[in-house]
């Protein structure tokens, strides 16, 4: 097929680029317009895929130029998102521009172009600290962030169009992602990026929650998967391990692995307010078997700790290491 995919330049987008390019997929990667020309990390994507894929530089919150992008396309992969929790403490009217009417002008477009299927990006954090786990994907809806508020409000709307228009959409419900690429607001690139620069403290947050993370590999898998199902419209899937892990083990197997002595100090600025702490996730991945025949390749602990070992590998290689301001604070 011919797939727009939106974030294409991110992380989890550069990745499922490669991947979709590799398939047989022609690809078209929508980025965010900036006076450098920079494709973000498609400016940096595999050899074996560069200059096989056509790049649009647009603004997902412009509804001329997401209809521009979708126009001759079959599919489209949504990933486009403000995703920083911390900066939406701070500026939550762009995550509603941004992750809301973004979200409005894809399934619009779609819907007008007669699109195949529209694969929506949710979050684990839409689930909020869960009330039970496995969390399935009939677990209640908590707004612990404007963040999670953002993406619930982007889910719904997504929903709404498969409900009124029979729009073609497929809501994927991705769980932590790791792995080569990660923006240092996430937690697993803090720890091994302050590491790898010598420090012998590292600074987070509260180390007491836990998550299900997942290598980034397995979260394309899931995507792709997606995009080839014929029996997944109208519905929303979990991508997670069914693994849960605290964010003070997390530290604990890096520092291991790195063969490294680590003091852990709570840093006041990345800790969340009370209420809004997720403190477990941990998903029910059963639907995503059932209906894409997906399941993660870095399983439980044993898959864990190969994926943190591979993410360490491209993080400690200079010249990753050196795009990463290790000693400031990202939002």
């Amino acid at each position: 097929m011919k797939v727009l995919i939106t974030g294409a330049e991110g992380f989890i987008g550069s990745h499922l680029t490669e991947r979709l390019v590799r398939e047989g997929h022609e690809v078209k990667a929508f980025v965010l317009y900036n006076s450098f020309n920079s494709w973000g990390w498609l400016d940096h994507c595999a050899e074996d895929v560069t200059k096989e894929f056509e790049v649009f530089s647009g603004d997902i919150r412009d509804p001329n130029g997401v209809r521009s992008a979708i126009c001759d396309c079959e599919a489209v992969l949504h990933l486009a998102a403000l995703i920083g929790i911390p900066y939406s403490y701070h500026s939550p009217a762009t995550y509603i521009d941004t992750n809301v009417i973004g979200t409005l002008n894809i399934v619009q477009a779609a819907r007008e172009y007669d699109l195949r299927k529209i694969i929506h990006t949710s979050t684990s954090e839409v689930y909020g600290t869960a009330q039970f786990v496995p969390i399935t994907e009939e677990h209640p809806l908590q707004a612990q962030s404007p963040y999670s508020a953002s993406k619930i409000g982007a889910d719904h709307l997504a929903m709404s169009f498969f409900s009124s228009f029979n729009t073609p959409v497929v809501i994927l419900r991705p769980f932590n992602t790791y792995g080569p690429r990660q923006s240092a607001r996430a937690v697993i690139p803090t720890i091994i990026t302050q590491l790898a620069n010598g420090s012998a403290e590292v600074k987070l947050g509260s180390v007491n929650p836990t998550r299900d993370f997942n290598y980034v590999t397995d979260i394309v898998a899931g995507f792709s998967a997606a995009l080839n199902a014929d029996n997944v419209v109208g519905e929303i899937i979990n991508i997670g391990s069914n693994f849960e892990v605290s964010i003070g083990d997390v530290a604990s197997t890096i520092a291991e692995i790195m063969e490294v002595d680590v003091d852990i100090v709570e840093d006041a600025e990345r800790l969340r307010p009370e209420k809004s702490e997720v403190y477990r996730l941990n998903a029910s991945n059963l639907k995503a078997l059932e209906l894409l025949n997906w399941e993660p390749t870095y399983a439980g602990i044993e898959g864990f700790r190969q994926g943190i070992s591979q993410t360490i590998d491209w993080y400690s290689d200079a010249n990753n290491l050196k795009r990463y301001k290790s000693t400031v604070y990202n939002l």
